[in-house]
């Protein structure tokens, strides 16, 4: 984890304005029209599950400290880097692929790596990854059981509560994003309405909380919709990424693929 390391509403305002991953455009409206587009698969950094590639043994301070430079290295990563050292950076840096074995998934040279690792390397040496502002673990703890417990019945105006008001929402594979806890929810209440009666199974991914949600199945119990990422700011949720692969993630995050 060592190259890694290197590199509601008006009640959560913040000053500085939030990012979003390089290639997509502006965020939209909760339109459903929105939805046309779908990006290519190197437009995101598909997610790991923490435990796949967190220190064995470990004590918690080594963990905590590897877990935030996984959360780093993802969130720059998507930030900042272009598909080709994105790849390169997560990889090699978080996942320990040699550079000879990544270039083979790659279809291309060892060399193209290795030069690809190090302008991505200057690059995040450039930016600020510091979080705009840390949060406390236990109000992290209690924010995340509102988080669940609002989801779960659906209450949009509780979960609203717990947004920045400059929070994001993601929804990969789709370009579509939002910007700002009003569009959230009008989301959530509009278009994602689908999701009422969902539940949630914790996990984590990319040294963040995650949950893998299940929305109701008309033939009983509850079947794969999206795997979540939660990333926080301060005392309050920041971004929400709804990741929909669930085919693809859920087995690698062992979640179960139906829910009694």
């Amino acid at each position: 984890m060592a190259g890694a390391t290197n590199v509601c509403l008006d009640m959560h305002k913040s000053p500085q304005r939030r990012a979003r991953p390089m290639e997509l455009g502006p965020a939209r409206p909760p339109d459903p029209r929105y939805l046309d587009a779908v990006g290519p698969e190197s437009l995101w950094v598909t997610p790991v599950a923490d435990d796949r590639v967190l220190p064995v043994n470990a004590d918690p301070a080594e963990v905590a400290e590897a877990r935030e430079s996984i959360r780093l290295a993802f969130v720059t990563a998507l930030q900042h880097l272009p598909a080709r050292q994105r790849a390169a950076l997560i990889l090699c840096e978080v996942l320990r692929w040699p550079a000879a074995e990544v270039a083979e998934l790659l279809d291309t040279t060892t060399a193209a790596i290795n030069s690809a690792l190090q302008r991505a390397r200057s690059t995040l040496a450039t930016v600020d990854t510091a979080p705009l502002r840390p949060t406390d673990d236990a109000v992290r703890d209690e924010v995340l059981e509102r988080y669940v417990d609002a989801f779960e019945r659906y209450d949009i105006e509780a979960l609203v509560a717990l947004l920045r008001h400059d929070a994001i929402q993601s929804m990969p594979p789709y370009e579509m994003w939002l910007q700002g806890a009003g569009d959230i929810g009008a989301w959530m209440l509009g278009a994602g309405i689908g999701c009422e009666g969902s539940r949630v199974v914790p996990t984590r991914a990319n040294g963040r909380p995650a949950f893998g949600q299940y929305r109701v199945d008309p033939d009983g119990g509850h079947s794969p919709w999206a795997l979540q990422v939660v990333e926080f700011d301060g005392d309050a949720i920041g971004e929400l990424h709804f990741f929909l692969d669930t085919a693809t993630l859920f087995p690698l995050f062992d979640l179960p693929m139906h829910l009694p």
